[in-house]
């Protein structure tokens, strides 16, 4: 049974995308029936952290047949005190780098090489974003599955690739092939044109994929995070120029944007 409230969130989120491109929509009632969406949708796709922290556990799923239960469990990741304690010293990291950046390079040849990241990225969110979406709606996209096994082995270091045989094998839907050329080409012309509709579409889908694949395991580890998140905000906006400085010079889906 399809979920109302989700089907009503998404179709909200897109509404409100393709109604501001027409007509000027009060920011703040934009703001708040946005972020309340994509809140919901994101907590409620998050469920699905728990069937794989489950599985990874040894649970077994019994809606699936012996084979299934057979696969690989997916890898889960969960938060923890000492990630949530790392998360603002990592952040500011980041942050004073790119302030560095900024200040001490071209600005343009900055823009341009975190442009294509954000394109590279940007294909995959709506990649994931998109073919759950065409799988619930359109059922016989799912249905069709391609699949193959390859692993290379190599001599690299552990830290580099990883353990050897590398594994690059694949297993994708006909939705995730149609969401992935879309993606692709949707990408390309935001490199080009870097249109603020563009801009919101990345922007939503990588709060989407952000808050969804995002486990803090216990409320504990939430506070410890909240905590920390505070006072970096606090000193990175009111103490320094920082944070300002990054926002108005970086030109990258790191926000929505508002028509006037």
């Amino acid at each position: 049974m399809a979920n109302v409230l989700l089907s009503i969130s998404n179709a909200t989120i897109f509404l409100l995308w393709v109604g501001s491109q027409y007509i000027l929509i009060p920011y703040v009632i934009h703001l708040i029936l946005l972020v309340t969406c994509i809140l919901y949708t994101a907590c409620h796709c998050s469920l699905l952290l728990r069937e794989e922290q489950a599985l990874a556990r040894g649970e077994k799923d019994p809606n699936k047949s012996e084979e299934e239960q057979n696969v690989p469990p997916p890898a889960s990741e969960t938060l923890t005190s000492a990630d949530a304690m790392q998360f603002p010293i990592v952040g500011s990291c980041s942050l004073f780098s790119l302030y560095c950046a900024f200040k001490y390079f071209d600005k343009d040849t900055v823009n341009l090489i975190i442009s294509v990241y954000f394109a590279i990225m940007g294909c995959v969110a709506i990649t994931t974003t998109v073919s759950p979406i065409l799988s619930s709606y359109l059922k016989f996209l799912a249905k069709v599955k391609f699949a193959k096994e390859i692993k290379v082995p190599h001599k690299l270091p552990e830290f580099i690739l990883g353990e050897s045989p590398l594994d690059l094998s694949f297993d994708f839907t006909l939705a995730g092939l149609f969401s992935f050329v879309g993606s692709a080409i949707f990408s390309f012309f935001y490199f080009q044109k870097k249109h603020w509709v563009m801009n919101n579409v990345l922007g939503i889908c990588f709060c989407l994929k952000g808050i969804e694949r995002f486990s803090l395991g216990t409320y504990k580890i939430g506070a410890i995070l909240l905590t920390g998140l505070f006072f970096y905000d606090i000193f990175w906006v009111f103490g320094t120029d920082v944070m300002v400085t990054v926002a108005k010079s970086l030109d990258g889906p790191i926000k929505i944007l508002f028509p006037r």
